[in-house]
């Protein structure tokens, strides 16, 4: 076994490494949160979101606070595990080098 096969090419982009990282150690982030956090464009984030939903690593769940417009992420449970994982292998990779 080669030591990329558990690279998960989910993650391969570096903002949906990005959007994944914050997930891990927060319940959610809200769109605002991670466009800040991530420096990206709207257009950039929702696709990079969406791929991680159709995936089913993340939940997005939109609604309204006050008259404004929320939406929010949310890492499930095989997104969690699946990312964890990856860094595993990451972490491998680098050992063996």
């Amino acid at each position: 076994m080669g030591i990329i096969n558990n690279i998960n090419k989910v993650f391969d982009h570096r903002i949906r490494l990005g959007i994944m990282s914050v997930l891990m150690v927060n319940e959610y982030a809200d769109f605002k949160t991670l466009k800040e956090l991530l420096e990206v464009t709207d257009g950039n984030l929702a696709s990079h979101t969406k791929a991680l939903e159709k995936a089913e690593y993340i939940v997005i769940e939109k609604q309204f606070i006050g008259k404004k417009p929320n939406t929010r992420y949310i890492a499930t449970k095989s997104g969690r595990k699946a990312f964890k994982q990856h860094i595993e292998a990451l972490e491998n990779i680098i050992r063996k080098a």
